[in-house]
């Protein structure tokens, strides 16, 4: 087809009427190089506002007459516009106005206010609801009505409870609350459940762990001493704060700057802990103002992603490649974030409950008394002398010296039995004078460039014209509900978790590499309408989980394989593999096992290995805690957690990867966790129904649903087989049965249903989202 074209153009070259500037070339350049190639941004050191500049051209020559053919026709690995490409037609204009001279007249350009034209960079605009459904359902079923697909029908009201219950808490239903919900005849039964659930505590706690997630949050440091740190409050605040709902605008600025606040309270305080889950590398030698900026890039990056969609991490060494974003103006919102306080000026401070001589965890918000505070500053400057004196005799390399260390060594060992427990979290503080801040040439701490102030991307709305602009500044640039990116990147993050990825399935991308949205209006719709309710995340949520796309079945249709193979038209629902932490949920909900408890330090449940730094595993309640509460180091995770996809915490983590592995049947089969699962389960069982009732009550606690004539069949020939087996073996049945024999009954008969309890927990039906 193209070829076609260009023969015609090239015939019709003598007789067409020459390209005119003003009409013909100006709109191209306009719509689709200004926003990033002009005076004030020069992405790529180019500004194509005038003939002079594009002939001066960039860090790649000048752009005519031949670089700027290039790169629009995709010829070589430079390609322009990012993410497409220009139409054949305004192609053909602009190789005729080059062909021709390129004529271009002076001052025919005002590129003073050009913006870039990307769609996610436009604010979004209210649409109409096509029709008088729900309106998530009208702007689907529109969709689905052009491409000629039905949607799906709903599913059963057994699989819709456990959907809802996994989806919004991250726990199973009883059998006692599904059938409730499959016998309420009123038409309204499903808002009422979902109304229900949405006020119920452990809300937070499973979307409290997915903003975790974002947060990058853990209980240690990383690096190589990997030390613990105390910030489980934070974790306690997110979760709280979801629970109240309070507005999303606020959730951010607390986060970002809510030691800022006139008068700020506790819990403003807490908040900012956001910004302390950076990792840290503390070892003896490491340079703390180069580990300092790391994490001040890190604050900038994981801001950006989480809150803007954007990865603006490319800027830190020159001008971003593809988005307008400028070296400078990412040092801009770098000085924004380099004036915490996250060093004391001489020693750093220590972590006010783990002994740790090289802790620069400064400052902490002090729960205790003062008198414990007071002892625990006394001790701890008794030990930085000790190992100041140390560290003096080790230069000296004698064998007097060895002693005299080994000495001070003991003492400093004896000094830190007697540290006071001090129970604190680590919160962001601002410095009494800003730092100065500098462009950092090639991101080189060293390489310090020309001063900056705090600022904010120009592309996108203005940034508040101040002297000495700070980190509340910014985070109110943010959350401006003139920022074309916040209200659409967080709702299409919520929609993630609904359906397995976004209506823009680059959650962490809406820049010009990005992929656009399958569905525009929808997304607009919905971030329009976050703004509209104040910010409310339950609004979203609740307009989410009522609309009939969210209840329709999930089984694959043959008659979408060709058509819409990858579902994006969403003509059904997506099963989804459980989170690490929802599937110990699962399984704690399944027998019984599970505490209620929201919030508190974090706990160390059973887990096959120790980890280097010590795993004394956790007593009574905490034994039982969800996944979230499990303490999490960096670098040594909970094994079980890592084996499901859980992220490291070390970088911002917006979509967890589903992976599917045969380590991860090992362990909800073997590990031992999940066979203390399974020993209660079973119990559970036992207690709850008669022999003949065993086998569809255990089926209903796992996977919600009686069993099909089929799997009963096939689960009492193996019971039979399991009895007859462990007959000969009373040994193995002693093993499977444990502590969880109920009182009274036959320890090979309970052992076989262990064996059937821990089948059931290793079912794919039981690890997804149906």
């Amino acid at each position: 087809m193209r070829w076609l074209l260009f023969a015609f153009a090239s015939a019709s070259f003598a007789q067409s009427p020459p390209v005119d500037f003003q009409r013909d070339v100006k709109p191209i350049l306009e719509k689709n190089c200004l926003g990033c190639h002009n005076p004030k941004l020069r992405l790529g050191g180019l500004s194509l506002a005038s003939k002079d500049h594009a002939a001066d051209g960039g860090r790649r020559g000048p752009a005519l007459p031949s670089l700027l053919l290039q790169v629009v026709r995709h010829e070589g690995t430079l390609r322009m516009p990012p993410g497409r490409k220009l139409g054949e037609t305004e192609l053909v204009t602009l190789e005729r106005w080059v062909a021709g001279g390129a004529s271009w007249p002076a001052n025919a350009i005002d590129a003073s206010s050009a913006r870039p034209n990307h769609w996610s960079f436009r604010a979004p605009q209210r649409p109409e609801v096509p029709s008088r459904k729900h309106p998530v359902d009208a702007f689907i079923l529109a969709r689905l009505e052009k491409a000629s697909i039905a949607p799906s029908a709903h599913a059963s009201p057994q699989t819709l409870v456990r959907r809802l219950y996994l989806d919004l808490l991250g726990i199973l239903p009883t059998p006692a609350q599904t059938a409730q919900f499959a016998a309420d005849q009123r038409p309204d039964s499903w808002r009422h459940l979902v109304d229900e659930l949405l006020t119920s505590p452990h809300f937070g706690e499973r979307w409290g762990r997915r903003w975790l997630d974002y947060a990058r949050y853990a209980d240690s440091d990383g690096g190589s001493r990997d030390e613990p740190r105390l910030i489980w409050r934070y974790r306690d605040w997110v979760i709280n704060a979801l629970n109240r709902d309070i507005p999303f605008n606020q959730f951010v600025v607390e986060q970002l700057a809510g030691d800022l606040l006139d008068k700020p309270t506790e819990s403003q305080l807490i908040a900012t802990g956001f910004h302390r889950n950076s990792p840290l590398q503390i070892e003896a030698g490491t340079d703390r103002e180069q580990y300092r900026v790391e994490m001040v890039f890190d604050r900038v990056d994981t801001t950006s992603t989480v809150l803007l969609g954007l990865s603006a991490g490319c800027a830190k060494c020159h001008d971003h490649k593809f988005d307008p974003i400028s070296q400078k103006e990412y040092y801009q919102m770098f000085a924004a974030f380099n004036s915490t306080d996250d060093y004391s000026n001489e020693r750093p401070r220590f972590n006010l409950k783990v002994l740790n001589l090289h802790d620069v965890h400064a400052p902490y918000l002090n729960f205790s008394p003062p008198q414990a505070v007071a002892l625990r500053d006394r001790l701890t400057k008794q030990m930085l002398e000790l190992e100041d004196k140390s560290e003096t005799l080790r230069l000296s390399e004698t064998n007097e010296a060895k002693v005299e260390i080994a000495e001070a060594t003991a003492e400093i060992a004896a000094l830190r039995k007697q540290l006071p427990e001090i129970d604190g979290t680590m919160i962001t503080q601002e410095l009494a004078q800003p730092r100065e801040t500098r462009l950092l040439k090639g991101g080189d701490y060293l390489a310090k460039g020309d001063p900056v102030l705090p600022g904010a991307p120009a592309f996108l709305h203005p940034f508040p014209a101040k002297k000495q602009a700070n980190r509340l500044d910014f985070a109110k640039w943010v959350v401006d509900p003139a920022n074309p990116l916040l209200a659409r990147v967080t709702v299409n993050r919520i929609w993630q978790e609904y359906f397995g990825k976004g209506l823009v399935e680059t959650e962490n991308d809406f820049g010009t590499q990005g992929s656009p949205p399958t569905h525009p209006e929808l997304l607009d719709w919905l971030a329009t309408e976050f703004v509209r309710s104040g910010w409310s995340q339950k609004a979203i949520h609740r307009v989410i989980v009522t609309s009939a796309a969210y209840r329709q079945r999930s089984e694959n249709r043959p008659d979408l394989d060709e058509i819409d193979p990858l579902n994006l038209l969403l003509a059904r629902q997506n099963r989804l593999r459980l989170d690490a932490e929802i599937v110990r949920d699962a399984a704690l909900s399944a027998s019984g096992l599970r505490s209620t408890k929201v919030g508190g330090p974090s706990v160390y449940p059973p887990q096959p290995f120790t980890v280097k730094k010590g795993w004394k595993t956790s007593e009574g309640e905490d034994r039982f805690r969800r996944g979230m509460y499990t303490f999490f180091w960096r670098v040594t995770p909970n094994p079980m957690l890592t084996v499901f996809d859980a992220p490291s915490a070390m970088t911002s983590c917006t979509r967890r990867q589903r992976s599917n592995t045969p380590l991860q049947a090992l362990t909800t089969l073997n590990e031992s966790a999940f066979h203390e699962f399974a020993q209660a389960l079973a119990a559970r069982v036992f207690m709850e129904a008669p022999p003949s009732a065993r086998l569809p009550q255990a089926f209903r606690l796992t996977v919600g649903r009686g069993p099909t004539p089929a799997e009963t069949e096939r689960f009492s020939a193996f019971l039979s087989s399991e009895r007859d087996a462990l007959q000969t073996r009373p040994e193995e049945a002693e093993g499977l049965a444990g502590k969880y024999l109920p009182a009274g009954q036959d320890r090979i008969e309970f052992a076989a249903w262990v064996s059937v309890a821990r089948i059931l927990l290793n079912t794919d039906e039981f690890l997804t989202r149906e």
